[in-house]
C-alpha cells in the first residue's frame, strides 16, 4: 500500500536516527520497554492513587480507562486495517535498538496511543496530574521513533487515537464538576462546636463504613451536636420530625447523613419547619452533597462552623388527581420510563454483587427488555422510553445526566426519549457517535413547570433514586430558593 506521507515520514525518521540526542541513550530504550503491555502506566496509576488522595485516584482511574479503550481500538481495528512494515533499522544506532523487536503492524503506534490516552484522561480529571504525566507520555511516544520501531506518522496517529479515546470516555463518564452556583447567601445560626444542630444518621443508607462510622466522625467534628442514628427498625420520618422540632426550640439547624433519598426527606422536613439543612454525605450516591461542594463529613462540619449557607431551588411533584395531593420535593432528578426500571433492577442485585457491577447489569437488562410508556406531557400524548426532569439545568449530555452548574436557576431541565420504531437502536447509535443532541428521538427543553398524565397502570417513577408507583396525574414545578443549605467554599 502506498502512503501519501511516505516521503516526509521517512525523511523525519532518518533525521531522528542520524541525530545525536545527549542523555537519551540510557533512558529512552528502557522507557520504551517499560511501557510494554501498559506496565509503566499501571505503576504510574498506582503511585497516583496512593500519593494523590481522591483527585489522584480519580485521575488514575480515568487514565487507565482511557488507555484500555485506546489499546482495544488500536489492537482490534487499527493494526488490522492497515498492515505496514516496520522501519528498516540500518540507520538506527545499535545501542538504541530494542533487544526484542515487535512483529505486529507498524501503523499505528499502540505505545503512543496508550501514553496519550493515559495523560489526556488524567488531565481531564485533574489538570495538575495531567501536567505531571504529560512529559512522561511524550517521552514514551518519542521513544518509539528514537528506537526505530515506528515511523513518526505511526506515533502521531497513535497519539490522536489516544486523545480520541480519552474524549470518548469523558463523554460517557463526565468528570466531577466544580461546585455549582447557588442562590444568595442566606443567614445561618451560630452553632459553636455544633451546639443546636440536630443530626439524623440513616444507618441503612449506603454501604457499611470501612473504618469510622459517620456518626462518630460527626461527633468528633461537632462535639456539641446531637446525633441520632436511625436503624432499619426505626421510622426515619418520625425521627426527622422530632429532630426538627428540637432544632426549632433551640434556634438551631437540622442535619442529615445519608444518600439522596434520605436527604430528600430531610429537605421536606427542613422546609416545613423553616430550618437550614446540613447535608453530611453518607449514601451510595451523594449527588446533592457533591453539588454543594461537600465530599466528606468534615467538609459539612466546616461549613456549619463557618456559617456558609445559601438558598437553593427545590423541585416539586404535586399529585393532581386527589383532593389532598401535597407537594413532594426532589433535589436532583425525576424520571418515568427506563430509569425507574433500572433502579429497581440495580437495587435487587447490588447486595449480591456490589453497586457498580449491579448498575452495569441493570443497564444491560433494561436496554434489552424495557418498553415505551404511554403518557401525556402538557396535554400531548407521547410514547416515551424516558422522561427526565432535573432540578436546575444539567450541563452534561446524556439520558440521565448528573452534572449541573447552578442550583438556583428556577428551571426544570426536561429530556425526552421517544419510544418510536427502533428508538433504542437509534439512541444508542447517536450516543456512541457523539450526536446525541441532534438525534430525532432525543428532545430537550427548559421549563418552569410540567404537567404529566399517566393513563395506564403499572408505571413507576423515580425521584432522587427512590422508586414509587406513578399517580394518574402530576404537576412538576419549582420552589425557587426554597431551601437554605450549608455548602462548601466557592
Amino acid at each position: 500500500m502506498a502512503y501519501p506521507w511516505k516521503s516526509w515520514d521517512a525523511a523525519l525518521f532518518a533525521e531522528v536516527a542520524g541525530r545525536n540526542w545527549p542523555g537519551a541513550e540510557p533512558v529512552l530504550p528502557r522507557l520504551s520497554r517499560a511501557a510494554n503491555h501498559g506496565r509503566l502506566w499501571c505503576a504510574v496509576a498506582a503511585g497516583m492513587a496512593v500519593a494523590g488522595g481522591r483527585d489522584g485516584r480519580r485521575a488514575a482511574l480515568r487514565g487507565m480507562g482511557s488507555l484500555a479503550l485506546a489499546s482495544l481500538t488500536v489492537n482490534t481495528v487499527g493494526k488490522g486495517a492497515v498492515r505496514r512494515a516496520r522501519p528498516l533499522l540500518d540507520a538506527v544506532p545499535v545501542i538504541r535498538r530494542l533487544q526484542r523487536q515487535p512483529v505486529t503492524s507498524s501503523f499505528p503506534s499502540g505505545h503512543s496511543a496508550s501514553a496519550a490516552a493515559f495523560a489526556v484522561g488524567a488531565a481531564l480529571e485533574s489538570a495538575g496530574w495531567g501536567a505531571a504525566v504529560a512529559p512522561l507520555a511524550a517521552s514514551v511516544a518519542f521513544s518509539r521513533v528514537y528506537t526505530g520501531v515506528h515511523y513518526p506518522s505511526d506515533v502521531l496517529v497513535g497519539c490522536a487515537l489516544g486523545v480520541g479515546a480519552a474524549l470518548t470516555i469523558r463523554a460517557l463518564l463526565p468528570p466531577a464538576p466544580g461546585v455549582p452556583r447557588s442562590g444568595p447567601v442566606a443567614p445561618a445560626p451560630s452553632l459553636p462546636e455544633g451546639r443546636g444542630l440536630q443530626v439524623v444518621v440513616n444507618a441503612a443508607s449506603g454501604p457499611p463504613p470501612l473504618l469510622t462510622p459517620p456518626e462518630v466522625r460527626i461527633a468528633a467534628a461537632l462535639p456539641q451536636a446531637e446525633v441520632t442514628e436511625c436503624t432499619e427498625d426505626d421510622d426515619l420520618a418520625e425521627l426527622m420530625e422530632k429532630a426538627a422540632r428540637t432544632a426549632v426550640e433551640v434556634g438551631g439547624a437540622l442535619g442529615v447523613c445519608g444518600g439522596d433519598g434520605t436527604v430528600r426527606l430531610a429537605a421536606a422536613v427542613a422546609m416545613r419547619h423553616g430550618l437550614p439543612l446540613a447535608v453530611f454525605p453518607g449514601g451510595t450516591r451523594n449527588h446533592f452533597a457533591l453539588d454543594l461542594g461537600l465530599r466528606t463529613v468534615e467538609d459539612t462540619a466546616r461549613a456549619v462552623l463557618d456559617r456558609r449557607a445559601a438558598g437553593v431551588d427545590v423541585a416539586r411533584t404535586t399529585v393532581l388527581d386527589t383532593p389532598d395531593g401535597a407537594a413532594e420535593p426532589f433535589l436532583n432528578t425525576f424520571s418515568i420510563g427506563s430509569y425507574p426500571d433500572l433502579v429497581r433492577v440495580r437495587e435487587r442485585w447490588s447486595r449480591r454483587v456490589g453497586s457498580w457491577p449491579a448498575s452495569m447489569l441493570a443497564a444491560v437488562h433494561v436496554l434489552r427488555t424495557c418498553e415505551p410508556v404511554d403518557i401525556e406531557i402538557n396535554g400531548r400524548p407521547r410514547s416515551v422510553w424516558l422522561l427526565f426532569a432535573g432540578n436546575c439545568r444539567y450541563s452534561s449530555v446524556g439520558l440521565a445526566p448528573v452534572r449541573r452548574r447552578d442550583l438556583a436557576d428556577g428551571r426544570l431541565d426536561v429530556r425526552i426519549v421517544d419510544g418510536g420504531p427502533f428508538a433504542r437502536t437509534r439512541l444508542l447509535g447517536a450516543a456512541l457517535t457523539g450526536v446525541l443532541t441532534r438525534s430525532p428521538v432525543y428532545e430537550t427543553a427548559e421549563v418552569p413547570r410540567l404537567r404529566v398524565r399517566v393513563p395506564g397502570t403499572g408505571v413507576h417513577l423515580a425521584c432522587d433514586g427512590e422508586v414509587a408507583p406513578a399517580p394518574r396525574e402530576l404537576l412538576l414545578d419549582k420552589a425557587a430558593g426554597g431551601l437554605v443549605v450549608y455548602r462548601g467554599p466557592r
